[in-house]
């Protein structure tokens, strides 16, 4: 199995001019669009959110991996705990070898909740998210009480801000806004048959997933750390209300929150058990805006030259992975390798090809490849079947996607 215990000596990312030359020769064996996945570049993510979160237990996002070898890997090192799922069918064939996954959202799939229902083992591996008694209908009306395995639930705080004159900050998840929100809802479980309320999660995207040194943009950066400032503070006030309130009436194995970019904060709130971290790990260029934290380019992908329309352009074949969220020029993948190329406004990243400009563009010739990281990281390995590990400047092994196991979730 893949070993991520040693700490890297090479860092050799700090000197891209050596770096992604030496990660081309390692992968040029492979044909393209080829996605690598440094080591100790990885090693290197893996240790430094262990080091953040100061011995507070890591709970591993699986939508920013998509890689199972890479998730296995990651939750043999003391420190990571259990994996955050994304949907009920991924946490299913996830539970043939991990003993703890919580749903990070709720599940209408019916199929997925019988499979659940009818195993004792699954049922006691996998916790299922709710934030209202309407996903206990949903889950009764596949198989009632008395015919299933009870079935492990976590309530989802809404941990969103409402600002003064900014308005609602953060996304749009659960209802259950108010200490008094989660306890009426605990208890509503709790007279429920058939289910087990164990443990309470929110996430914090406002803060977790908004840089504080966006770069080029300092005023921008000025508001968001204001915001993450009063967010952070207002959000573990009423979190540990809130699970104070819930353990009134229910003892909770756990409490989840945060993310990649909030380990510090998170872990500070005493009421959380565990912090939710995903994106760290194959380091997304998202996460170059953080002054707490850098994470190394860990994960990174080569695409092609097919054609030069002119001496001054060239076009990749393919390019066009773009990630979730508001759409903007933040969504797209960053061009890395050669210096000096830069996207045409017109086109910018297109599903079959993307066309390049830049002083760089003149120097590239046909079968080339240009090297260029994701914003953040599922996007990745939803279009590749396999990640080249590389280490010590070749390939060490091959591994299968999500995708590559035959598996799309979502």
């Amino acid at each position: 199995m893949l070993d991520l215990s040693p700490r890297p000596v090479d860092r050799s990312w700090l000197t891209p001019e050596l770096f992604w030359p030496a990660l081309t020769t390692a992968t040029a064996h492979l044909d393209t669009p080829v996605a690598a996945v440094h080591l100790d570049a990885l090693r290197h993510n893996t240790h430094d959110m262990l080091d953040r979160a100061a011995g507070t237990p890591l709970r591993v996002a699986s939508k920013s991996i998509r890689v199972r070898g890479v998730l296995e890997a990651i939750l043999a090192l003391p420190g990571y705990r259990g994996v955050l799922a994304y949907t009920l069918a991924e946490a299913l064939w996830l539970a043939e070898t991990v003993t703890d996954v919580v749903v990070g959202y709720p599940t209408a799939d019916r199929a997925a909740i019988l499979q659940l229902s009818r195993s004792e083992r699954l049922a006691a591996t996998v916790t299922l998210m709710v934030d209202s008694v309407a996903h206990l209908d949903v889950i009764d009306a596949v198989l009632p009480p008395g015919s299933r395995a009870p079935i492990r639930v976590c309530i989802d705080l809404d941990a969103s801000w409402d600002a003064p004159l900014l308005g609602h900050l953060g996304v749009w998840r659960s209802p259950v806004h108010t200490p008094a929100d989660a306890r009426r809802l605990a208890v509503a479980i709790l007279a429920r048959p058939g289910f087990h309320l164990v443990g309470m999660m929110s996430y914090e995207a406002q803060v977790a997933g908004v840089g504080d040194r966006p770069a080029g943009r300092p005023v921008r950066g000025m508001l968001n750390r204001w915001v993450r400032g009063r967010s952070v503070a207002e959000i573990a006030e009423r979190r540990a209300a809130a699970v104070s309130a819930v353990r009134e009436v229910a003892p909770l194995e756990f409490v989840n929150g945060g993310g990649t970019g909030s380990v510090e904060t998170t872990r500070g709130d005493a009421s959380v058990t565990d912090v939710a971290v995903g994106s760290g790990f194959f380091g997304g260029h998202l996460f170059d805006n953080y002054a707490s934290f850098r994470p190394a380019p860990a994960a990174a992908v080569a695409f092609s030259v097919v054609r030069k329309p002119r001496p001054d352009m060239a076009v990749l074949l393919g390019g066009g992975w773009v990630a979730s969220g508001v759409p903007g020029a933040d969504r797209v993948p960053r061009l890395v390798w050669p210096d000096g190329l830069h996207l045409v406004a017109r086109e910018m990243a297109g599903e079959v090809q993307t066309p390049l400009t830049g002083p760089g563009a003149a120097r590239l010739g046909v079968g080339d490849r240009v090297w260029a990281r994701h914003t953040k990281s599922g996007e990745l390995s939803e279009h590749v079947n396999e990640v080249a590990l590389v280490e010590n400047g070749q390939v060490v092994d091959i591994l299968p996607t999500y995708r590559g196991e035959g598996k799309v979730f979502l």
